[in-house]
């Protein structure tokens, strides 16, 4: 049948199984959205308060689904506007395509109204993109983006569409496309892998992102059970062990748990499944392997030796590689080894002593959750307050920028993640820094009628900037006190939702208790101590013996 380009990006979102985009219209994306106006019965359409917004839903609804999350811009300032996202998507390995418009194609080049090159300007931030010059490789590039940006390693696709090619007309004919992987020639070195964990008597699981991607759970705790290993995990994997599972040690890395640390500084075997080896997760690269072997699991081959030289590589897919060497391991346990873990694990527990501070009201809002609650951060105290406290059961319940570290991420990707969990109670833990970067999508949380508790940790203060200027920098705090004098609970009744402040946890638990058959979002404004600290630290290039624990 004959469609034009606009038509046929519908027809092939609805035939790659796609139900909900987010977006921003604009006048060269206006035959799209005049599509998505004739089929807002086969696809839902969220629009946000701004592009950037709209790409952190798109990112927040993928992580939670596990499928694909799309977003559309127009041209220009449209398109520029999706650039943090995109490079955050990226960053953190999340299968995301945004569809852009752009002016005419006998426009290009010619600076025109509201033109850019948005494929050069997102080019590093990409897995691909295209320029779509011709309405009839239209569907066959759709089809490609999608299948990109969900294999192998995921991440995001740029589609640019000029306005000529959205007008085009050809004939549709929907096709099977395969899309020749490119992977770099690997030499998995099985049998140096299962020697070394045979020969180990002090194992070490770290557990990332790529691990919940790969749906590689249970073979990773089935790895764990068979060794006795322990388990520690980067911020991306967070969620892929449950937190009560006795072997899960939390967080590893700068501000991880310290269990977590000492124990990977200890072990004479470190299996790193699905992670990259960042510089907040290693600090001082020689001191973090040269006590210990390194096999290193990853789907990118890229990543293997990387950051990490001394290392077995097996490169792959996670689960697939997991489920080739399980069989072939014996069970092995080491009282000393465990023993020596559970008592580093006294070290990391406190009680709640009834005070206000950022743990007390993680946990106190925590008692008001389910397993499947989906759990959202900005960037910052807050956020490192979140994934070192928060008690995290089930997989995909936590959304938080990782590698790019983005400030206001956190509001558009619960909206994205709320959306992707059927509109159950959602939470964002933000901080009064992070959540004036974007709070602007609180309109976009109120007009589609979503339970976001929004829980603000107000120190009046850029927290984390101003630990590393007390601890770094001889107590010069330049331009990190904000004195704002924003009233969130007002804020948050302008915009349409609810607004609350508390100062007390049982203020906080009145609040929820009260609350908790809204379908609308909440703002309850929580202030806490300027001085309150992110301990334990891993000074940045530090090993264990640098931290800083109180």
């Amino acid at each position: 049948m004959l469609l034009n380009g606009a038509q046929i990006l519908v027809e092939s979102l609805v035939e790659q199984g796609v139900e909900t985009v987010f977006g921003y219209p604009g006048g060269s994306v206006l035959d799209i959205y005049d599509q998505l106006y004739k089929n807002s019965h086969r696809i839902n359409h969220v629009i946000s308060a701004h592009e950037q917004g709209a790409a952190h839903a798109a990112d927040g609804y993928a992580r939670v689904s596990g499928r694909t999350g799309v977003v559309i811009a127009t041209s220009g300032p449209g398109a520029t506007n999706l650039v943090t996202g995109i490079a955050n998507a990226y960053l953190d390995s999340v299968p995301m395509v945004a569809i852009t418009g752009n002016v005419a194609s006998h426009l290009l080049g010619k600076d025109s109204f509201q033109e850019v090159d948005i494929v050069g300007i997102t080019q590093p931030i990409v897995k691909h993109s295209y320029l779509v010059k011709d309405v009839k490789k239209l569907s066959q590039t759709i089809k490609e983006a999608f299948i990109i940006a969900s294999t192998g390693r995921k991440g995001p696709v740029l589609i640019d569409i000029p306005k000529s090619v959205q007008k085009d007309v050809c004939e549709y004919i929907s096709k099977p496309v395969t899309v020749k992987q490119h992977n770099v020639a690997f030499d998995n070195d099985f049998d140096a892998a299962l020697q070394a964990i045979k020969q180990s008597k002090k194992p070490y699981i770290y557990c990332g992102g790529g691990v919940i991607a790969a749906e590689a759970e249970a073979e990773v705790l089935e790895l764990s059970k068979k060794l006795s290993a322990p388990i520690g995990l980067s911020m991306m994997g967070l969620t892929a062990i449950p937190a009560d599972y006795e072997l899960n040690l939390g967080m590893c890395g700068m501000h991880g748990k310290y269990a977590s640390s000492v124990a990977q500084s200890e072990a004479d075997l470190v299996i790193a499944v699905g992670v990259r080896f960042s510089d907040r997760a290693t600090g001082n690269v020689d001191k973090y392997s040269e006590k210990c072997t390194i096999i290193h699991i990853d789907v990118d081959a890229a990543e293997i030796g990387k950051n990490i030289r001394k290392k077995i590589g097996l490169c792959g897919d996670v689960k697939e590689i997991l489920n080739f060497i399980l069989p072939s391991i014996s069970s092995f346990k080491n009282e000393e080894w465990l023993a020596r873990i559970e008592e580093n694990k006294k070290a990391d527990k406190t009680e709640n002593d009834g005070s206000f501070t950022p743990r007390n009201i993680i946990s106190t809002v925590q008692s008001f959750c389910d397993n499947d609650t989906v759990i959202a951060t900005d960037v910052g105290q807050h956020q490192m307050w979140t994934v070192q406290y928060y008690q995290f059961k089930k997989s995909r319940t936590l959304l938080t920028s990782g590698g790019l570290g983005t400030m206001g991420y956190g509001l558009g990707a619960s909206i994205g993640g709320c959306i992707a969990n059927n509109k159950k109670t959602t939470v964002l833990f933000t901080s009064d820094g992070s959540f004036g970067m974007n709070l602007n999508e609180l309109a976009t949380a109120v007009s589609q009628k979503l339970p976001i508790f929004v829980i603000i940790l107000n120190n009046g203060v850029l927290g984390m900037v101003r630990q590393w200027q007390n601890a770094f920098y001889e107590e010069r705090y330049s331009q990190t006190t904000l004195n704002r004098q924003t009233d969130f609970p007002m804020l948050a009744k302008a915009f349409g939702g609810n607004g609350y402040s508390a100062t007390t946890l049982e203020e906080l638990s009145d609040i929820l208790r009260n609350s908790n058959n809204l379908c609308a979002p909440c703002i309850i404004d929580c202030k806490i101590d300027m001085d309150e600290k992110v301990l334990p630290m891993i000074p940045p290039g530090g090993c264990i013996n640098d931290i800083i624990l109180e």
